[in-house]
């Protein structure tokens, strides 16, 4: 009887321990849409603080970083970044890290490495706020959410150190650049003739590249006002590309992927700036259109965005190396001072050197990135801008898009045709090291 009745206390335990786990609460999932939001209101933030592009890259790449880092702990289908990145620790998960939820802790991690890299990240900690509020809503639970973001915050404060660590922070000791005032020269341009963007860039610490100069571009068409010469020819290709010598469509695409935070506009009394985003921040709003296109998982889309941030960063570290090294006069100056002193291009003259094109090369490495993981038959509806007044633009691939992104530089009259050519090439490259790296090391994705 006592063995009866052992084994029926034995029996109720079993069937009241599975009543307890089957009545357990599910967590809310969230999508590749909470990427994107987060995403977006960094770029919002980047608008407020006129961010410059490649600087942005570094905030976008970084943040993406501490989310990738939560994931990769709790998901077996995705590596830690450790031994692919350069100089890249160990991201140690937290001894008290429990009861949380970890695509949660994945989005608050982001949220806080941008709130404490952005100028103006009080604005993203607000948001944080705000976002943690909604999640009670969908029925994440207070010790959750708590939890959720002390997990999100150790990891968080590692990344912030590996941060400190890439010398972004020594580039305000150098001495201050000035142009070098030669004929061939890049030279500050109308009408707020700012001073150049980032001319030590290359001095940070690349993500995946063994050096800034490791994917050099073929050198620029000399410099020569003979009008028999390659470049001659080039000023004149421009001067004869603008005003009535563009068609509505050219037009169109120009200030489609303008993406000019310094645009500024002289209404006669003073200089007001207009709300652009950066090149990058463009592709990273493709990639959250991508990701929900084609309805990807959490920790997939994380990983995506992850990947095209670094590309980014480690584009623009290439492409501004050679910038300044090879430091070439923009066709708005060069076409005022040897043509026709009145000509104007359709878009702004960004403030640095023209060659090579950063659009051409960030948009050709992203678009590598993105054909990876969707192919190269990818059909998407690009409405990344409409906040800002544009049309959205329809795609047949992410190529298409990165070569339509290089020719809107040359229509809008602000690169040379050797800028944009060769950047597209130069972006291919580093796409395909930036996936070579992360594949080889951090598994076959």
């Amino acid at each position: 009887m006592k063995k009866k009745a052992l084994l029926f206390m034995l029996f109720i335990a079993v069937v009241l321990h599975n009543s307890c786990k089957n009545d357990k609460p599910k967590q809310p999932v969230l999508t590749s849409m909470d990427i994107t939001k987060v995403i977006n209101q960094m770029t919002e933030i980047m608008v407020h603080d006129v961010t410059n592009p490649p600087l942005a890259a570094r905030f976008f790449s970084y943040t993406c970083l501490a989310g990738y880092e939560v994931i990769a702990e709790n998901d077996k289908t995705v590596k830690s970044m450790h031994g692919v990145l350069n100089e890249y620790p160990v991201i140690k998960k937290p001894g008290f890290a429990r009861g949380y939820a970890y695509q949660l802790s994945a989005l608050i991690a982001m949220m806080e490495t941008a709130g404490k890299l952005q100028p103006s990240g009080s604005l993203l900690i607000k948001y944080e706020q705000q976002f943690l509020d909604s999640c009670k809503k969908i029925g994440f639970t207070d010790e959750v959410i708590d939890s959720s973001k002390h997990y999100a915050q150790a990891i968080s404060k590692q990344i912030l150190a590996y941060v400190k660590k890439d010398k972004y922070n020594k580039i305000s000791n150098y001495t201050r650049y000035t142009p070098l005032g030669k004929d061939s020269t890049w030279y500050p341009t109308p009408p707020a003739y700012m001073a150049p963007v980032e001319p030590y860039f290359n001095t940070i610490r690349p993500l995946t590249l063994d050096s800034s100069s490791q994917f050099l571009p073929d050198p620029p068409i000399p410099f020569s006002v003979d009008k028999q010469s390659a470049f001659y020819k080039f000023m004149i290709m421009n001067y004869k590309a603008s005003g009535t010598g563009l068609t509505a469509e050219q037009r169109t695409i120009a200030g489609f992927w303008d993406c000019n935070p310094f645009a500024v506009q002289d209404n006669g009394h003073m200089l007001v700036g207009l709300k652009k985003i950066s090149p990058g921040a463009h592709w990273m709003g493709i990639t959250g259109i991508a990701c929900r296109q084609a309805k990807t998982g959490f920790s997939k889309a994380l990983e995506i965005h992850t990947v095209v941030a670094i590309g980014l960063l480690d584009g623009f570290i290439c492409c501004w190396d050679d910038k300044y090294r090879t430091n070439r006069i923009r066709p708005e100056t060069a076409i005022r001072r040897y043509i026709d002193v009145n000509w104007k291009p359709l878009l702004q003259t960004p403030p640095f050197p023209e060659y090579i094109s950063g659009h051409s090369v960030i948009s050709s490495a992203s678009a590598v990135i993105l054909t990876h993981y969707f192919g190269n038959d990818f059909h998407y509806t690009d409405n990344v801008e409409v906040k800002y007044g544009l049309k959205p633009r329809n795609f047949n691939s992410f190529n298409q898009a990165a070569t339509e992104a290089g020719m809107s530089r040359f229509w809008g009259g602000i690169h040379f045709k050797d800028a944009i050519d060769n950047g597209l090439i130069q972006g291919v490259k580093i796409g395909e090291w930036v996936l070579s790296k992360y594949k080889g090391k951090a598994g076959d994705h």
